[in-house]
C-alpha cells in the first residue's frame, strides 16, 4: 500500500518511479479517487452538522408548540437523514475503490536498483565458489542413478503434474537438508524458530501482497481460506494491527513450511524434475525492523541465504535484480543463484527482498520511536534460506559420481547415520 499523502505532494515522482517497473502513470486517477473520496465525507459532515441543528430547532418548535413549523422540520430531518445515509455510503463506496486501486499497484523501486525489463538485465555482485570440473557428463539431478528415489510417476499418478514422491534415501537427504537449515539459522545466525499455520485468511494475503492481483498464482480452499505459497505470509502477518516498541525491534523469525503454488504464470516453464513444484518446502526468513535499518537486515539477511551454500560447498552468485524483475512488494531485492552442473547454469535459490513500510501499510504493523514521537510503519523483509527441494537438486546434482553414485555433504552427514554416499541403487552406503 502507498503512502497517499506522499502521492499528493509529489505525483509526478510517483509516476517517474511506477514508470521504472514498467508501469504507466497512475498518481492522477489516485488522486482524482481521493477527491472524490474526500469531497462527499465532506458533504457528509455538513450533513451531520445541519441535522444537529434542524434537531435543535424541532425540540424548540415542540417547546413552542408551533405545529405547522413543528411538521416542516420533521419532514426536513427525514429528508436530511435520508441524504446522510446517501452520502455515507458514497464515501464508503468512494473508499473502497480508492483503496482496491492503490492495492493494484506495486510497490516504488529502490534508487539503487539497476533499470532494466527483465531478468537478463540482473546485475552479479558477487559469486563464490567454482564450478566442479567432472571427468564426465554431469547429469540433470531426475536422470543420475542414484536419485532413484524421485518417484514422478506415482505422484502424477495421484496428484497430477509438478507433483513428487521422495522415497528412501531421497526423502531422508530432504528431511536432513531442512533441519540442517533450522540447525544454522537458529543456532550460527540467531534467528527464532516459528511454526505457522499454512492455511490463513483473505486479509493476510492482502497484507503481504499476493491479492488481490496475483490470486491465480496460489490456491483457494473457500472464501476466506487460502494455502500459502510460502511462509512469509504466516510470519509478516503476526504483526498485523500491532504496535511494537522500538526496543524489541527487530524481530527475525525462520520457519519450516509446506508451500503451494498454482504456478499460472509458468506454463511449458521447467516440466522436467522437481524444480518447479505445486508443493514444496522452504526454509523462509521474516525480519521486521526500524526504516533505518532495513538496507542492513537485507545484507545480513543475504548473507545468511549464502552461508548455507558455503557450508555444503556448493558454487552460487548473488544478483541484483532490475526493476522489470523485482516482486510486486518488493522494493530490493538480492537472488542467491545456485550452480547446477547438470543444467550447466546458475538457477534461483533464495530470493531476500526488502519491501519498506508497502507490506506494512497494509497490515497496519506500527511501531513506536520512543515515547514522544508519533507511530511508524515498520519495515519487512522476507527471504529463503534455503528452498529445500532446490538444494536437494544442489545437491544431487554437485555431488553426483560416474558410476551413478551420490557423495554426501560433510555438513549433512551427522544427519543421515554418518552416511558418506548414496549408491548407483539409490541406498545409503
Amino acid at each position: 500500500m502507498h503512502d497517499i499523502r506522499k502521492i499528493r505532494e509529489n505525483p509526478k515522482e510517483f509516476d517517474k518511479q511506477l514508470l521504472r517497473r514498467g508501469y504507466g502513470p497512475a498518481a492522477n486517477i489516485v488522486l482524482d479517487l481521493d477527491k472524490k473520496r474526500r469531497k462527499t465525507i465532506l458533504e457528509a459532515e455538513k450533513a451531520q452538522a445541519n441535522r444537529k441543528l434542524i434537531s435543535d430547532e424541532v425540540k424548540k418548535a415542540k417547546i413552542e408548540e408551533n405545529i405547522v413549523k413543528f411538521n416542516a422540520l420533521r419532514i426536513k430531518m427525514s429528508n436530511t437523514k435520508e441524504n446522510i445515509v446517501r452520502l455515507e455510503l458514497e464515501a464508503k463506496e468512494s473508499d473502497k475503490k480508492l483503496k482496491e486501486y492503490l492495492l493494484s499497484l506495486p510497490n516504488t523501486p529502490h534508487p539503487d536498483i539497476p533499470e532494466g525489463k527483465n531478468e537478463d538485465e540482473n546485475q552479479e555482485v558477487s559469486n563464490w565458489g567454482s564450478p566442479r570440473t567432472f571427468s564426465f557428463k554431469p547429469l540433470e539431478h531426475f536422470l543420475i542413478p542414484g536419485a532413484a528415489g524421485l518417484n514422478f510417476r506415482d505422484a502424477a499418478k495421484i496428484s497430477g503434474s509438478r507433483f513428487v514422491i521422495l522415497e528412501g534415501s531421497m526423502a531422508t537427504l530432504h528431511r536432513a537438508l531442512s533441519q540442517f537449515m533450522l540447525d544454522i539459522q537458529i543456532k550460527e545466525h540467531g534467528l527464532r524458530e516459528i511454526w505457522a499455520p499454512v492455511l490463513v485468511k483473505n486479509k493476510c494475503m492482502t497484507g503481504t501482497g499476493q491479492l488481490p492481483k496475483f490470486a491465480e498464482d496460489s490456491y483457494s480452499i473457500s472464501d476466506d481460506q487460502w494455502l500459502i505459497p510460502t511462509s512469509e505470509v504466516s510470519l509478516t502477518n503476526i504483526f498485523s494491527d500491532k504496535i511494537l516498541s522500538s526496543n524489541e525491534l527487530p524481530h527475525r523469525l525462520v520457519c519450516h513450511s509446506q508451500c503451494f503454488r498454482s504456478e499460472a504464470g509458468s506454463a511449458g516453464r521447467d516440466t522436467s524434475g522437481m524444480l518447479r513444484q505445486h508443493q514444496f518446502e522452504k526454509v523462509e526468513m521474516v525480519s521486521i525492523t526500524e526504516p533505518h535499518k532495513s538496507e542492513n537486515e537485507l545484507k545480513r539477511m543475504t548473507e545468511c541465504a549464502q552461508n548455507i551454500l558455503e557450508i555444503l560447498e556448493i558454487p552460487y552468485r548473488t544478483m541484483l535484480l532490475c526493476t522489470g524483475d523485482i516482486g510486486f512488494s518488493a522494493k530490493k531485492t538480492y537472488d542467491v543463484e545456485v550452480w547446477l552442473p547438470g543444467q550447466n547454469r546458475f538457477r534461483e535459490i533464495s530470493s531476500c527482498s526488502s519491501c519498506g513500510d508497502f507490506q506494512s501499510r497494509r497490515m497496519n504493523a506500527r511501531y513506536r520511536p520512543s515515547t514522544d514521537k508519533k507511530l511508524e510503519f515498520v519495515h519487512t523483509l522476507n527471504g529463503s534460506g534455503l528452498a529445500v527441494g532446490r538444494c536437494l537438486i544442489a545437491v544431487l546434482e554437485n555431488y553426483q559420481e560416474e558410476d551413478g553414485s551420490i557423495l554426501i555433504p560433510k555438513a549433512l552427514q551427522g544427519y543421515v547415520g554418518k552416511k558418506t554416499r548414496i549408491s548407483k541403487n539409490g541406498d545409503f552406503i
